[in-house]
């Protein structure tokens, strides 16, 4: 297929909206089911999405590395938990081995997509011309757009500001004053690699966060070389780590078992921190995993630190080049770093894309999102989603749940050209069906147990977590069901519809 030029218009078997760790997947995952016309159409001039645009000092993975890889492409990890840079070039590795940078349309951002019922196609309005696609699969990912609080008197501050998110190389800390607003999994990353070059550093601190110990070492070389000699072995290890991280989800979903690891957490905290006041401040006061886990060695030996104070209170405004938090302090500052984390689950696609009866997504999840198995939603025909709304876990990896989606969404492709259909189509009674088992399901986990927490991408909404197993997600989606969709016939009328495995001659364009 030809590069888009502006005014032009490509046809495409499938369309891919970003080149992240999900988009590259999604190539592969496609040309290994027979889709070969492919395309990935991502915003910026390179691949990594998260990984590309996080560039925080010690920004890195929160789950075990053997986990955070594709199954297809092990990786000899340098650290237990890798950092960002490394991720970043095992994803530009893998694309380069599998031919993926071929299929990326770079600088190229999506403003519109159409679902065109009379072609049963979609159509794709982009900075660099049109596309068409028979299937569009949106992997944009979840941590892509900063949450920026409002805060008064912030946009007059007389020195550099910014968010953690989109960090500024361009400002040196050494020697200078530097206030840090907000304390999740960003602050815990890059504090400990701030603090030793910053004059002063004050965190202000909203709400504590439950934080365990973080078991990250060195794999040295003569490991990889054993593991490489004994893959049974390899497979052991990640075996391991997955049983580890599913082990600590049940009682995030049985929260009456939840005390062992809340009791491990603060013998964390009490070892880390001698001083009984900074104690009391870093003791959250609701139930571990309300909000996303967090892991880390250093944190809190930071923030015990001679020139670090933790102000336990919000940032309440900014005054000339002083802070004012809620609780009246002024704390002076040379620089503001703002960490204070995404709108989780927000897809800003949602707005420009289209399904049947030109229905923005944005609409139709103004209250709520949903989807189902975080994969399709009804009234958007031959659209699939990776890593939709609630499909994670607290301690889910990724990787883990993108694979298994995209087994269902090749299964979904194959029915629907050996099928001989057009479009297939979630039936709404099994997308209301499935989010009404999913919110009763929630409702006794620790998910929902602070509305205000991270999970909740809409007031009073959780839109993140998958309530059970992450074994049970994987069994839903390892076998594709017919019968939960519509199919519409090639030729027919768009409201002509009819159940999987009814006769028709052979579609187009999804061929093999």
């Amino acid at each position: 297929m030809d590069g888009a030029g502006s005014g032009s218009r490509q046809d495409a078997e499938v369309a891919v909206v970003g080149a992240g760790l999900c988009g590259v997947a999604a190539v592969v995952a496609l040309r290994r089911a027979g889709v070969h016309g492919v395309v990935v159409l991502e915003r910026s001039g390179r691949l990594g999405g998260t990984w590309r645009d996080n560039t925080y000092p010690g920004c890195g993975c929160d789950v075990p590395s053997m986990l955070y890889e594709y199954s297809f492409a092990p990786h000899p990890w340098s650290r237990c938990f890798a950092g960002r840079s490394e991720i970043l070039g095992y994803l530009e590795t893998t694309a380069a081995r599998y031919g993926v940078d071929e299929a990326i349309r770079y600088d190229t951002e999506v403003t519109r997509a159409d679902w065109e019922p009379d072609a049963h196609r979609w159509i794709l309005e982009t900075t660099t011309g049109t596309y068409t696609a028979r299937a569009l699969v949106v992997a944009t990912g979840s941590w892509h757009r900063p949450r920026v609080p409002d805060i008064p008197g912030l946009d007059a501050f007389p020195g550099p500001s910014f968010h953690s998110a989109r960090w500024d190389h361009d400002v040196d800390l050494t020697g200078r004053r530097v206030s840090v607003v907000g304390t999740g999994a960003s602050t815990v990353q890059f504090l400990p690699e701030i603090q030793p070059v910053a004059a002063h550093v004050d965190v202000f601190q909203s709400t504590p966060q439950w934080v365990l110990p973080k078991p990250d070492f060195p794999l040295s070389p003569g490991l990889h070389r054993f593991l490489g000699r004994h893959p049974a072995a390899r497979r052991a290890l990640r075996g391991l780590h997955h049983r580890t991280q599913e082990a600590i989800s049940v009682p995030l979903r049985r929260p009456r078992l939840l005390r062992p690891l809340e009791a491990v957490a603060r013998l964390h905290l009490r070892a880390s921190v001698a001083d009984r006041e900074l104690r009391r401040a870093l003791s959250p006061g609701y139930r571990l995993g309300a909000r996303r886990l967090i892991t880390s060695d250093t944190y809190y030996p930071a923030l015990t630190r001679p020139n670090v104070r933790l102000r336990p209170t919000r940032a309440a405004a900014v005054e000339g080049s002083h802070v004012i938090g809620a609780d009246g302090t002024r704390t002076r500052a040379d620089v503001i770093v703002l960490a204070t984390g995404y709108h989780v689950g927000d897809m800003p696609l949602a707005r420009r894309l289209h399904g049947t009866g030109g229905v923005p997504l944005a609409r139709k999840w103004s209250d709520d999102r949903r989807a189902y198995l975080g994969t399709s939603v009804s009234g958007y025909p031959n659209l699939f989603l990776l890593i939709g709304p609630n499909v994670l876990s607290g301690t889910t990896a990724v990787p883990t749940v993108l694979e298994a989606q995209l087994r269902y969404i090749t299964a979904a492709l194959t029915h629907l050209r050996t099928g001989g259909h057009a479009a297939l189509d979630v039936r709404p009674e099994v997308e209301e069906s499935h989010h009404e088992a999913l919110r009763e399901a929630l409702r006794t986990t620790v998910y929902s147990t602070d509305a205000s927490g991270y999970y909740f991408g809409l007031p009073g909404v959780n839109t993140f977590s998958w309530p059970w197993s992450t074994a049970r997600l994987l069994r839903r989606l390892h076998s594709f069901a017919p019968d939960a969709y519509t199919w519409t016939p090639p030729g027919g009328p768009p409201a002509q519809v009819r159940r999987a495995g009814d006769a028709s001659p052979a579609p187009g364009p999804l061929r093999p």
